[in-house]
């Protein structure tokens, strides 16, 4: 099968795309024909072994993972004797990234308790931006935000990949959403149900003396001490990406900030869970939630996709058709 590898740390001129053996499913795996994958952040992490500390998961000197890629949806084309759920044929989508991750290639082997039923009213294509941006979405706003009904919640860095699905996840909790997007982006946020759209060209939030229950840092920088200003008595503030002061602060100062006062803030990592993408996919089934997607690029042209990711201003997902 093609594939592409990656064998040391670096930048995407390191990738190569290359003809591998077939993996084979052991009595436990379902083996997947790839349609479509996607990017996300944890990819580019994986790709360069930055931050450092990332390399105690992903391997020290080198890749422990020599395929790339996390989401994926494809096919079931064979499954082991003791698999239960699945069978030759299921369209299927989820998320590699906890088992080894091997998404951008042809086929792959995988647990499956990382995959779930494809949506029906969605395209592989569309299914392959879901997994970990709608996952971190979800748990962010529900587990980590304790997101309710009635809420006021901004999203800073609304037009990405996580973001994009905050948006509309806040909404189907109920929530009055506020997001904070630039100048280009300003339509696409108000046509998945924004609530408030806040154009950061022009505007800063955290001085618009407005305040709210819930604040999703995904990307961007304000420094910790004005989203604690922005946040209402008992609010919490979740930071799940952008600049590496944003990260520092909430992981050092905000545990500390959160001693003083009701105000809760700190950082969040997504985790890989088949029930959460159950969820997701029921909300696509009601038409709750739609994945955004930006650029599409073969299998052929990762390195690319890579490049243009890493310029910061994707607008939802790139998405690699096989």
């Amino acid at each position: 099968m093609k594939a592409i590898i990656s064998n040391k740390y670096g930048s995407p001129d390191i990738l190569e795309f290359k003809e591998v053996k077939n993996p084979i499913p052991d009595e436990n795996q379902v083996l997947i024909k790839i349609y479509a994958a996607s990017l996300n952040y944890g990819n580019l992490v994986l790709l360069k072994g930055e931050p450092f500390l990332a390399r105690f998961a992903f391997g020290l000197f080198k890749p422990k993972y020599i395929i790339p890629g996390g989401d994926i949806s494809g096919k079931v084309e064979s499954v082991g004797k003791n698999v239960k759920h699945f069978k030759p044929g299921d369209e299927v989508f989820g998320d590699l990234s906890g088992c080894g991750w091997g998404g951008f290639a042809e086929y792959a082997t995988v647990p499956e308790n990382s995959l779930v039923m494809k949506p029906s009213n969605i395209s592989y294509e569309e299914a392959a931006a879901v997994p970990m941006a709608a996952t971190t979405a979800l748990q962010s706003l529900r587990d980590k935000g304790k997101i309710k009904s009635g809420q006021k919640v901004l999203i800073n860095g609304a037009s990405g990949g996580v973001g994009t699905f905050a948006v509309q996840i806040a909404k189907s909790f109920g929530a009055e959403v506020t997001a904070v997007c630039s100048t280009r982006n300003l339509d696409i946020i108000k046509s998945i149900g924004a609530d408030n759209v806040i154009d950061y060209t022009k505007e800063n939030f955290t001085k618009n003396n407005e305040l709210y229950d819930i604040i999703l840092a995904v990307n961007g920088y304000q420094p910790i001490s004005a989203y604690k200003g922005s946040l209402n008595q008992n609010g919490k503030y979740v930071m799940v990406g952008g600049s590496g002061a944003q990260l520092t602060q909430a992981m050092i100062l905000g545990p500390l900030l959160s001693m003083t006062g009701s105000k809760k803030l700190g950082s969040f990592l997504q985790r890989p869970n088949q029930t959460d993408l159950i969820f997701i996919r029921d909300l696509i089934e009601a038409g709750q939630l739609k994945p955004i997607i930006d650029k599409y690029y073969k299998m052929s042209e990762v390195p690319n996709a890579f490049r243009y990711f890493e310029e910061g201003h994707t607008q939802g997902k790139i998405v690699i058709t096989m």
